[in-house]
């Protein structure tokens, strides 16, 4: 067994010389992807340069990752017939790259750079699991490998952004951004504050880059355009008013200077209930105090309109939010959401993020 066993390995470990080189960037709880540039080398990363801005750890001093391609979705694109080697990291714990239809997996060990070679042999989208129990949501991290022929590869590739081009976003305008909001104040009141009449949620607190994924989410149809989701297909029209990603970050700038006030609660529930589901299901991605992480891909909850989160966690738990295909982090929520068993856990759960903001006293439960 251990002769033919050490002839398998060989093959396993030694790489072809002209495989191509893919980096896979595992994180509680989803991945991304580095691929190298027209100088074909992957620039040198380090764990200390890990920020909510620079995931991959990129060091901005070394040239030759100023052209790596920087991946941040789910999805990865391989072409046919080509073999690759596929460099695997960890920023948190130990997560294990799988794809069964690869026939082989390894695990992403924090501080080493593991790896696999494969040489994907017909086309279509597989299904990457991480086969390592890495947390409460290890469940939800899913991602997919698109094996493309060289054309479709080819297309693929000249979508994806440099490290160059992420560091050369040009500075917003408020003031630009102030005049466009003026459309959105009407239902979403003049500070962003939400109106619950207009079925419009409070929007002052969320991070800029969030605000900016719902709103091209709507532009492009991800979003709103289930037809269940009412109050969804009535932002995706307004969606379109803003006509470019210049438009997008300048309104998202200006919401993020509008002051945090926490938004009036108008639901009934036990915060001490509450408190164990929000423990359980939250608080890994979206911080202990619901502050948000946006290095989690996790908004803001903590102050935000209680109802608001109420109708979304339904959306996602009926699937109305979460099911489009280029949703990248929709379906991690909709399988979270469905943890919820019912209206009444979902209320605990909101009564719980209520009594965040200001540290107020779990209230007593009478007998």
């Amino acid at each position: 067994m251990l002769a033919p066993g050490l002839n398998i390995w060989a093959r396993f470990v030694n790489v072809p010389a002209d495989a191509a080189i893919v980096e896979v960037l595992g994180q509680q709880w989803h991945w991304q992807y580095r691929l190298p540039g027209k100088d074909e080398k992957l620039g040198a990363v380090d764990s200390k340069y890990i920020t909510e801005n620079n995931p991959f750890g990129m060091n901005e001093r070394d040239p030759n990752g100023m052209d790596d391609i920087l991946v941040s979705s789910q999805e990865l694109h391989l072409p046919l017939n080509k073999p690759v080697k596929i460099l695997l990291r960890s920023i948190d714990v130990l997560h294990n790259f799988a794809v069964p239809q690869f026939r082989v997996k390894m695990d992403l060990v924090p501080g080493l750079v593991t790896y696999i070679w494969v040489t994907p042999t017909r086309t279509g989208t597989f299904d990457l699991l991480c086969n390592e129990l890495c947390g409460v949501a290890h469940f939800a991290m899913r991602g997919k490998i698109v094996v493309d022929d060289s054309t479709s590869y080819g297309k693929w590739l000249e979508l994806q952004t440099t490290y160059a081009q992420k560091l050369a976003v040009p500075p917003t305008n408020i003031a630009i951004g102030k005049k466009i909001y003026a459309t959105c104040a009407t239902c979403h009141g003049s500070l962003g504050e939400g109106k619950f009449e207009s079925h419009a949620p409070k929007l002052a607190g969320l991070g800029e880059w969030y605000l900016k994924r719902q709103l091209n989410y709507f532009k492009n149809g991800i979003r709103g355009s289930n037809d269940n989701d009412t109050y969804g297909k009535i932002m995706a029209p307004m969606a379109m008013i803003l006509r470019d990603q210049e438009a997008i970050a300048n309104v998202s700038a200006y919401i993020k200077s509008l002051p945090n006030n926490p938004a009036p609660t108008s639901l009934q529930g036990t915060a001490e209930n509450g408190k164990s589901i929000f423990d359980s299901t939250c608080a890994s991605c979206h911080g202990s105090t619901g502050e948000g992480i946006k290095l989690m891909h996790a908004p803001r909850l903590v102050g935000m309109s209680d109802w608001y989160l109420a109708t979304q966690i339904r959306n996602f738990k009926l699937r109305y939010r979460g099911s489009h295909a280029e949703d990248q982090y929709g379906p991690q929520m909709t399988l979270m959401a469905n943890m919820l068993q019912n209206d009444k856990s979902i209320n605990d759960l909101l009564a719980y993020i209520a009594i965040i903001p200001n540290n107020k006293p779990m209230p007593t439960i009478k007998e």
